[in-house]
């Protein structure tokens, strides 16, 4: 029996159960040419395959390591259901992977997406699609697949998630973090470009406590809405720190600023005989983060440790080189500071002096 004989006769069809193939597929059509914005040595960024392919000796490399990431942006993704904002989650979602790929020395190659909804709508997956393509456009890697889902009753009207998977590769001899990072180190900041995509359960809760909509003014941007101030896409590093790493060779290690802030990430690219000795009165905290600590009283150990503060990226260079390394990082446009040093110790993994700047 034919499908549409069967539908004449009164049989179920899969689109009465909430699942649209024809709209998923005008939805895969309509994201084609965002898609083909991606394309890079090593892949023509073509989608509608079982598979995505990717030639790493077309991209130019000899004796590759590959290194993944996955991640998702979390409930930002809310905010940006709440405000119908929907073309700059997609960038997050790239920037959480590829900026974990870059802290090992890695170029991003390649990125797919998922993006589960109750109800696919075309014009709300156009934009996520949108920004997850201006984000491997900026990280310098092709989008070459992924996947749209539409689970009724598993989702709230309106309600989607996002996660997204990375795959770079960086050249043997080159990996990071090395095997030198030593005492006397320099660490540098990378300023971040808000809240990125971490803290925002918290940060939700505070604007409910305070009973503001996402359409007030932004406490702390009066020119720019609430909603719309915080869904400041996070930003992506690695052109600039790769750019960074292949022409001054001093960059030893790198710590992508994420969930657990300077205090947990740090650590993690450090070896156990060092520690990371933190000015804090080298930057001061920005609006946002001031606006957040200030409003919820939230303690100067907690923002530490939830939020990035501002420091977006630390890079840690060897002493000597260490303003060369800035200078070419600002030159291409990051803002750069000198947040502090290692040292020996066996302590804490990260001794914070002064405080915080409010």
């Amino acid at each position: 029996m034919s499908g549409q004989d069967a539908k004449a006769g009164g049989g179920v069809s899969y689109a009465d159960a909430g699942v649209d193939i024809g709209r998923g597929n005008a939805f895969v059509d309509a994201i084609k040419p965002l898609v083909k914005s991606t394309v890079r040595a090593g892949a023509d960024a073509e989608i509608g395959g079982f598979g995505g392919l990717f030639d790493l000796k077309a991209a130019g490399f000899s004796d590759p390591l590959l290194v993944a990431a996955n991640d998702g942006v979390g409930t930002k993704v809310k905010i940006a259901v709440e405000t119908g904002i929907h073309d700059t989650v997609g960038i997050d979602l790239v920037a959480m992977c590829v900026n974990d790929l870059v802290v090992q020395g890695a170029e991003p190659l390649f990125f797919l997406d998922y993006y589960a909804a109750g109800k696919l709508e075309p014009d709300v997956g156009y934009g996520i699609v949108k920004g997850i393509a201006e984000g491997c456009r900026q990280a310098g890697c092709a989008l070459i697949g992924g996947e749209t889902a539409e689970m009724p009753g598993l989702y709230a009207k309106g309600d989607y998630d996002l996660a997204g998977f990375s795959v770079g590769a960086v050249e043997r001899d080159q990996l990071l973090p090395r095997g030198d990072v030593a005492d006397g180190d320099v660490l540098l900041a990378l300023a971040s470009s808000g809240v990125h995509s971490n803290g925002f359960s918290l940060v939700r809760k505070i604007v409910a406590d305070a009973g503001l909509a996402w359409s007030d003014p932004a406490p702390f941007a009066t020119d720019n809405a609430l909603g719309a101030a915080l869904l400041a896409p996070t930003h992506i590093y690695v052109r600039q720190v790769l750019q960074a790493i292949r022409e001054t060779g001093a960059v030893k290690a790198l710590a992508h600023i994420t969930g657990g802030g300077l205090t947990e990430n740090l650590p993690r690219v450090l070896p156990e005989t060092l520690v990371a000795e933190i000015e804090l009165e080298s930057f001061a905290l920005p609006p946002v983060f001031r606006w957040l600590a200030e409003t919820a009283s939230i303690e100067e150990a907690e923002m530490l440790r939830t939020f990035n503060c501002g420091v977006g990226m630390v890079v840690v260079v060897e002493n000597g080189k260490a303003e060369a390394v800035e200078t070419l990082l600002r030159d291409l446009g990051e803002t750069v500071w000198r947040l502090g040093r290692l040292a020996a110790g066996d302590g804490p993994a990260v001794r914070y002096a002064g405080s915080l700047s409010r």
